[in-house]
C-alpha cells in the first residue's frame, strides 16, 4: 500500500485550551479592527484570522458586541500590565510615576495595533440606547493601583497630602489625553511630552519641603 505523500494529508488543527482558545479569538480581532476598522470587524473576517471557524467564535462569544468588549477590557487589562512589568515599583514614587508616563507615551509604537483597537471599540461600542457600553468602571483597576502607589508615596514622605482618588483619576485622564494627542498628531515628539506631562505632575504631588 502507498504511503500518501505528506503534502496530501489533510490539516489537523493544534488543540488549545479555551483560555488559548479565547485569546487567540482576541488576538485575530485586534488585528482586524486595527487593519480594516471597527465597522469591517466581521465575525466572519475575526474568524478568518484566527484560522478558526465562525460558529467556533459564536461558541466562545455570545455575539460580535460581547466579542468587542472582551477585547477592549482584555486590551486594556494587558497594557496596564505591560507598563506595570517595565516599572521599578520600589523606587520612589515621583520616579515610578516619571517612568511610567514615559512607558505610556511609548505605547503607540509598541502598542500601535491594540491602542487603535481599544480606541475605536470604546469609541463605537454602543448600548442600544446609544449609551456607551465602557467607561469609567472599566478602569477602577488602574485607579486602584495608581491609589496604592500615592498612598505609599504620601506615607514615605515623598508626596504631599491629597485625595489618591481625585488624583488617580485626574493622572489617568492626563495620560489617556497624552495618547489621543500622540495619535492625532504623529510627528509630536513623544519623549519630550512625555516629559512634559511628567514634570508637572511630579510638580503637583511631590512634598515641597522648607529649606532648613
Amino acid at each position: 500500500m502507498q504511503t500518501p505523500h505528506p503534502e496530501a494529508r489533510p490539516r489537523t488543527r493544534r488543540r488549545l485550551s479555551e483560555d488559548a482558545r479565547r485569546t487567540q479569538i482576541v488576538g485575530a480581532t485586534v488585528t482586524v479592527i486595527a487593519e480594516l476598522g471597527y465597522e469591517n470587524a466581521t465575525l466572519a473576517r475575526i474568524a478568518e484570522r484566527a484560522d478558526v471557524s465562525k460558529g467556533l467564535v459564536s461558541h466562545y462569544f455570545t455575539d460580535r458586541d460581547g466579542l468587542m468588549e472582551t477585547v477592549a477590557r482584555t486590551t486594556l487589562a494587558a497594557m496596564r500590565q505591560t507598563v506595570a512589568d517595565s516599572l521599578a515599583l520600589d523606587d520612589p514614587v515621583p520616579d515610578v510615576v516619571r517612568a511610567a508616563i514615559h512607558r505610556a507615551a511609548g505605547l503607540g509604537t509598541t502598542h500601535r495595533a491594540e491602542l487603535a483597537a481599544l480606541r475605536q471599540i470604546i469609541t463605537s461600542l454602543r448600548h442600544a440606547d446609544g449609551t456607551p457600553r465602557l467607561g469609567p468602571a472599566d478602569y477602577e483597576e488602574t485607579y486602584r493601583g495608581q491609589e496604592a502607589l500615592f498612598r505609599r508615596g504620601q506615607e514615605d514622605g515623598t508626596l504631599r497630602d491629597f485625595d489618591t482618588r481625585v488624583m488617580a483619576v485626574t493622572y489617568q485622564g492626563a495620560v489617556d489625553t497624552m495618547l489621543t494627542h500622540l495619535h492625532a498628531h504623529p510627528e509630536t515628539d513623544a519623549h519630550r511630552y512625555a516629559d512634559a506631562l511628567a514634570d508637572l505632575v511630579v510638580a503637583a504631588i511631590s512634598a515641597h519641603r522648607r529649606a532648613t
